[in-house]
């Protein structure tokens, strides 16, 4: 009756600048500053609109709004995307296909997310065993950590699922009591299943069973009982039955549920069924969390990942339930996920084929977190075998337990066997990530700021506030997995960040600089840093303005025209190497052939002025003769466009 049911990327989410206006005239000041404000994202979509795009820049643009549930011109702006190139990171087919229904274009958003899954994998089972393909060395680590033993209480049929009732122990059976009325199950050929009862002493031996709960046996399956701390409230599986009426599907199919039953006396009665059982698909396998609020069960209902999943709900104060929450993809594979167990120190232990194992059914085991669940593991041999291992429950205090399995060497179809766990499962690899949120410019630390935690598929994971001194952490992530950190604060640009983190235990660490929405500038600074552009390419040898060029120059003529009286020098800067001589006139041609293109493009002339510079105002040591790298080399080849006047 089992229910057989890297290297680190970063990028800016919106890393466009703005500038407000702001007044910085002190009484008194012998130096007086004049401040002008430039709102970069208007600056971005005008330029893109004169026909200057970029893939990057059209990231910036689609980002701004999809951050801001502008949904409309997010698809706008990612519609140029990706009419540009698809090659582009995963999230952004997610970003777009989302986009995309917020105008009711579903078909194109559904094509957007076929993509999506194409580029970061569909089948859980097969991402499990990607990431995991050592995982019988995983097991064998895990290994050894039970001394196990027949139970003492099976017989020549079906015995499994047991649970703790105080100082006993109560499972199910299909052993032969010698009824005249005894009912074989048409699908397995064995007895229907009733709950038994045994005495359990200290060292885990059981005493001979006895039938439990009669006024709750019927003709057909009971099994896998939880019971409340007080003993009082019993959930159980049971074939759809109840009050003497057996209900079918509408395919004429009995399907198991769970009902509740109270103690009244010595006797068990009051039964009910829980409210999300239904007719049409199983609910079963109920167990309890260590507070009693929460029920956990598996079920094949809407929703269901694979073939069955786990799921929990809330038990109200007064004793009604929650709606049923689906344990999510960590947990349910597209296979099999059954027969829960929630121990006193919070962890999960699970049935599962979906995960790798030795074969069949194994038990697995993960810790419930706040939001999540630790990384899952096998529990190893000799509690997990090549067939079917169910049904697992400890003592958090004695380390007594019982386990059923089908195994080799067993007397029935199913049996239970005890075990005593001599060392607990380790869990080798441990990281906490956090970081320090600061101002980008500044760096000076930002508090109160929101940051999110999201998974590879921008599911939320969990939101923090950072503290006063700035930081934020995410205890216990998942190690060898990638996650999506995002930062928010009122007047700064929301940034997103990837982040992969290692395989071993440890801490990660990964600052959230943030910049200002607003931001002022002032004579003599460079409006290039300001729109974070380091060079103005040219071809070798050649001093023509080549189109990818051409759209961070546009930027600067915008805004030109947008603060008619502002001035520029332009620099041009070339590295050490090639002759001064040469460089001094490359660099300068460089310069003239950039102040010839912006006038072109329609600001004044008188507006604008500059040369080259060549090889004599280096950022670094490597002049000539000086072995540098390319990337040392790179820093010293520049282009500034140096406000003089406001």
């Amino acid at each position: 009756m089992k229910f057989k049911f890297i290297y680190i990327v970063f990028f800016s989410i919106s890393s466009l600048s703005g500038f407000s206006q702001e007044a910085a005239v002190k009484k008194g000041d012998k130096k007086y500053e004049k401040y002008a404000y430039i709102d970069a994202i208007k600056t971005y979509e005008r330029v893109a609109e004169k026909g200057y795009k970029s893939p990057e820049m059209l990231q910036k643009l689609g980002n701004s709004y999809y951050f801001n549930a502008d949904l409309a011109n997010a698809a706008k702006w990612y519609g140029e995307l990706f009419a540009m190139t698809e090659d582009v990171d995963a999230e952004y087919f997610y970003r777009y296909s989302q986009s995309l229904k917020g105008i009711g274009e579903y078909d194109k958003a559904n094509q957007m997310l076929d993509k999506f899954n194409q580029k970061s994998g569909i089948d859980t089972r097969a991402q499990l065993y990607a990431g995991q393909k050592n995982y019988l060395e995983q097991i064998k680590k895990n290994s050894r950590r039970y001394k196990l033993e027949n139970a003492g209480i099976n017989s020549g049929y079906s015995d499994y699922g047991s649970a703790f009732y105080g100082e006993k122990v109560v499972f199910a059976s299909a052993r032969d009591t010698g009824n005249f009325s005894k009912k074989k199950h048409a699908w397995t050929d064995q007895y229907f299943t009733n709950m038994y009862v045994s005495d359990l002493s200290g060292d885990g031996s059981l005493s001979a069973p006895q039938k439990f709960a009669k006024t709750l046996n019927t003709k057909f399956h009971e099994s896998t009982p939880a019971f409340s701390k007080d003993g009082k409230t019993m959930y159980f599986t049971r074939n759809n039955y109840l009050d003497g009426k057996k209900g079918k599907s509408t395919d004429k199919v009995t399907f198991l549920k769970t009902y509740r039953a109270t103690l009244d006396g010595d006797k068990w009665t009051n039964v009910t069924e829980l409210p999300f059982n239904n007719n049409n698909y199983s609910v079963a396998h109920p167990a309890l969390s260590p507070d009693g609020k929460t029920l956990y069960f598996a079920s094949d209902m809407p929703g269901t990942l694979g073939s069955s999943d786990l799921f929990k709900v809330e038990i109200k104060a007064d004793g009604s339930f929650g709606d049923p929450v689906n344990l999510g993809p960590k947990i349910n594979t597209p296979g099999r996920e059954t027969f829960p167990f929630i121990s006193d120190d919070n962890e999960i232990y699970f049935a599962s084929d979906g995960h790798p194992g030795l074969g069949g059914l194994d038990v697995f085991m993960a810790k419930i977190e706040k939001n999540s669940f630790s990384e899952i593991q096998n529990i190893g041999e000799p509690a997990n075998t090549k067939q079917d291992d169910f049904g697992f429950l400890i003592n958090s205090k004695t380390k007594v337990g019982f386990i059923s399995s089908n195994r080799e060497g067993g007397q029935g179809n199913d049996d239970i066997y005890k075990f005593l766990e001599t060392k607990p499962l380790s869990f080798e690899c441990r990281q906490l990530l956090s970081g320090i949120v600061t101002d980008q410019e500044t760096g000076a630390i930002i508090a109160n700021a929101k940051v999110t935690l999201f998974d590879e598929k921008f599911n939320k994971l969990q939101e923090v506030t950072s503290d006063a001194s700035g930081k934020y952490s995410f205890e216990e992530v998942e190690c060898d997995t990638s996650y999506y950190v995002r930062g928010e604060k009122e007047e700064y640009v929301t940034k997103e960040q990837k982040i992969f983190i290692p395989k071993e235990s440890g801490e990660t660490d990964l600052p959230i600089p943030l910049e200002k929405r607003i931001k002022s500038v002032k004579v003599g600074d460079d409006l290039a840093k300001t729109f974070g552009i380091k060079i103005i390419y040219f071809d070798l040898d050649k001093w023509n303005i080549r189109p990818d060029a051409a759209v961070d120059l546009a930027k600067i003529v915008d805004v030109l025209k947008e603060y008619p009286t502002m001035k520029v020098d332009v620099r041009s800067h070339t590295d050490s190497r090639q002759t001064k001589k040469y460089n001094e006139k490359l660099s300068d041609r460089r310069a003239k052939s950039t102040i010839e293109w912006m006038v072109k493009d329609g600001i004044q002339s008188n507006r604008i002025f500059g040369k080259g510079y060549g090889e004599t105002q280096l950022l670094n040591k490597c002049a000539d003769g000086v072995q540098c790298s390319e990337e040392e080399h790179q820093r010293n080849r520049r282009s500034e466009f140096i406000i003089t006047e406001l």
